[in-house]
């Protein structure tokens, strides 16, 4: 597919990614969307007018020319929304940008991904709590990411970076600056072991209202967001109420009632919308991350099992029999569905006896 074309949807204004996919669903490929004629877009309900003008005049097209000639002397990937390489975890969201620019060198589809968020304005007890968590997961190829910000995303940045773990950014501005500038340095040793990555092109500022959107695609590509220290509002909580729409794992640290960086983190758990951890070893027995390979079940059983099956609950029950174990993200990933088709088939092979489910959206074979 031409990256021209995949860079000039994306700078059409009023084409979200929802529309850009009802598009791409009604002509088959962007090659088509750009040919259509505006009889045909106009019959394509929620495309406006001045999409339907914008689609014609074909500014567009020159600016994607200009955005793609950047990436090329500059060294930045396109990871289009049909690619190998787009993150799997963040495919399966229905928002997820149609593409991503990226520098770096890190496999965004690894087995084991968590975000870790909080406050611009970290505590002596977050930093404390940062640090000690992402040493926690030395013994495991684990990947972070986070948002390059002030307070407990550069912390966390930071703490990747002294364990030589796998490390995102996420960016709420195009990949030509960063971000608060004093980061730039960290940027950098990222770049040895991870990845910056934006849904933003050259050129674009780091405005407010960018953030809203980076936080999704934190949450998104994270298999469980960590919400270190919090207020009663801000952009951690965002992310933790995107990852919670997700169907993924919030996880909070308790914190001292008195303490306003210690509210947002209370509130989570309070109202069931994050576990509560003390520790990388909870966080890591939640997720079922240290599950020793099971023995294999009795062959007869699972064939039986097998011969009540449906077209969908075989094609979770063969996985989760080679595996073992998976959880709900790993499933909607190895059967390419969306999490609320994913969500319902485990829910009926639950009811029926076929899986088990385990504490971190974890699922097992009984």
């Amino acid at each position: 597919m031409n990256a021209i074309e995949q860079i000039a949807i994306t700078k059409i204004k009023g084409v979200g990614p929802k529309s850009s996919r009802l598009l791409l669903a009604y002509f088959g490929s962007l090659e088509e969307v750009f040919k259509s004629k505006p009889a045909e877009l106009k019959r394509i309900p929620g495309i406006t007018r001045s999409v339907i003008d914008e689609l014609v005049s074909g500014a567009h097209m020159r600016a994607a020319e200009a955005e793609y000639r950047y990436t090329q002397d500059h060294g930045i990937q396109l990871f289009w929304y049909e690619d190998d390489r787009y993150p799997r975890r963040l495919k399966n969201c229905d928002d997820a940008p149609m593409l991503l620019y990226s520098k770096g060198n890190l496999d965004l589809n690894k087995q084991r991904i968590v975000s870790v968020v909080g406050t611009r304005n970290a505590t002596h007890y977050g930093r404390k709590l940062t640090e000690a968590l992402l040493e926690g997961f030395s013994e495991l190829d684990v990947i972070m990411v986070s948002g390059l910000a002030f307070g407990i995303d550069i912390l966390a940045h930071r703490a990747a970076v002294e364990q030589k773990m796998g490390n995102v950014a996420v960016l709420g501005h195009g990949l030509d600056r960063i971000y608060p500038f004093d980061h730039r340095e960290t940027a950098e040793k990222i770049l040895e072991n991870g990845r910056l990555l934006s849904e933003f092109p050259s050129g674009t500022m780091p405005d407010r209202v960018n953030f809203p959107m980076r936080n999704r695609i934190i949450a998104g590509l994270s298999d469980v967001t960590v919400v270190v220290e919090a207020a009663n509002k801000g952009g951690a909580l965002i992310t933790a109420e995107i990852a919670n729409s997700y169907n993924r794992d919030v996880c909070a640290f308790p914190g001292p009632v008195d303490q306003p960086y210690s509210v947002g983190c209370n509130e989570l758990i309070r109202n069931n919308k994050a576990h509560l951890i003390r520790h990388a070893e909870d966080l890591i027995q939640l997720m079922q991350w240290d599950l020793n390979t099971a023995s294999k079940k009795d062959a007869g059983t699972q064939l039986s099992l097998l011969a009540d099956l449906n077209n969908d609950e075989e094609r979770i029950f063969t996985y989760l029999k080679e595996v073992e174990h998976a959880s709900i993200d790993e499933l909607a990933i190895y059967c390419d569905w969306q999490q609320s088709k994913i969500a319902l088939v485990l829910l009926e092979m639950e009811m029926k006896g076929i899986v088990q489910s385990l504490p971190g959206k974890i699922y097992k074979l009984p």
